[in-house]
């Protein structure tokens, strides 16, 4: 076996789930990583954890599901809650055979489909959980990339030292996590402020995301104003998405448009209520993600973009008494600021073309 992949799973295990004896650990992998679930399924067991294997989410099996389910019979299927219930920790691997494999299942159905598996994603949310990538060829070819320039790629963003990348992203959580507002801009395109004000920042080190590489918060519902146009293309639901752009007032999308596939887009803030407001705002600072590869998982992460979700925010994010948005989907979506961009904390520049005031090259 590759002694990456042993890697690998390891980071996952012991740093990401901090896995103990007697845990049940639920791992949704698909048949294409078969070589990771087996490299975790043995370190488990030198753990005294107990793994149960199942596929993913988004392959042909699911795909077949829906296309032939009729959208109003949909409920939350209680036999795989309990599963979730009953789970100590969960590892979601993510591995493409096809990467359009869902790209023949309508919004509806997907829409409806999101809303019924909702209680099951907040059940697991709840625990201890990583998502993870293997590096198939369906995904290197997604990418853009050979099967082993995407392996080196997944690797060396993956398997590295996550305490010295914690403290880098630490500086970003401080400036943050006391702020009020946030104005994020790009050319002429992006101009949008929104307050963060009692949220939760959170310093994403390879615990729940692996990679991990961001520092993000949730806005207050209704506290965005401006536009933003997403500058890197949207994968959705085995679709490609370009150049989305969102205009927002109290908090809401008023308007919006897309180049390609503009009903997808549409599908997804149709969802519900909570699907026309942000429920995230991410700042990439993983430096070994430096170019895109259609995988969100990676893309987020990039040290000279800013996303927002449009949808749910993370119980993470926000206290208690504070207003959370709610709704039965996360969307994450990208804007470049290498160039012309900056983004403002408070009235001050924290981030100029890409580079943080922390970092050499900075100017304010």
């Amino acid at each position: 076996m590759d002694s990456r992949i042993r890697e690998h799973a390891e980071i996952v295990v012991d740093h990401s789930l901090d896995i103990e004896a007697g845990d049940n650990v639920v791992l949704r992998v698909p048949s294409v990583a078969d070589d990771l679930a087996v490299a975790l399924s043995e370190l488990l067991g030198e753990r005294g954890a107990f793994p149960l294997v199942t596929a993913g989410r988004r392959d042909r099996k699911r795909a077949a599901f829906l296309d032939a389910v009729d959208p109003d019979a949909l409920d939350t299927p209680e036999h795989e809650r309990a599963l979730f219930e009953a789970a100590d920790a969960v590892v979601h691997v993510r591995a493409h055979e096809n990467a359009s494999d869902m790209s023949d299942v309508d919004a509806e159905t997907h829409a409806a489909y999101n809303q019924a598996y909702q209680p099951i994603q907040e059940e697991i949310l709840a625990g201890r959980w990583c998502l993870t990538q293997f590096p198939s060829p369906g995904s290197a070819q997604l990418a853009e990339m050979s099967t082993s320039s995407y392996e080196e790629f997944v690797y060396g963003a993956m398997n590295k030292d996550w305490e010295e990348q914690r403290e880098f992203q630490q500086q970003m959580v401080e400036i943050l996590d006391p702020a009020d507002e946030v104005r994020i801009v790009s050319g002429d395109t992006t101009d949008l402020t929104m307050s963060v004000a009692d949220m939760k920042t959170i310093n994403d080190h390879g615990k729940n995301n692996l990679p991990g590489g961001e520092v993000f918060t949730a806005p207050v519902p209704d506290s965005v104003e401006g536009e933003v146009l997403f500058d890197k293309p949207l994968v959705h639901q085995g679709h490609i998405v370009e150049n989305v752009w969102l205009e927002f007032e109290g908090g809401d999308v008023v308007d919006f448009s897309a180049e390609k596939n503009e009903e997808v887009l549409a599908g997804v803030l149709d969802t519900d209520e909570g699907a026309r407001r942000l429920g995230e705002l991410g700042i990439g600072m993983n430096r070994d993600i430096d170019r895109f590869s259609y995988n969100m998982l990676f893309d987020e992460k990039m040290g000279d973009t800013v996303h927002l979700a449009v949808g749910m925010a993370y119980d993470i994010c926000v206290p208690d008494d504070v207003e959370k948005n709610e709704s039965a989907v996360h969307v994450d979506i990208i804007v470049d600021m290498s160039e012309n961009s900056f983004i403002e904390v408070d009235g001050e520049v924290v981030q100029r073309n890409g580079t943080f005031r922390f970092e050499d090259g900075f100017e304010g």
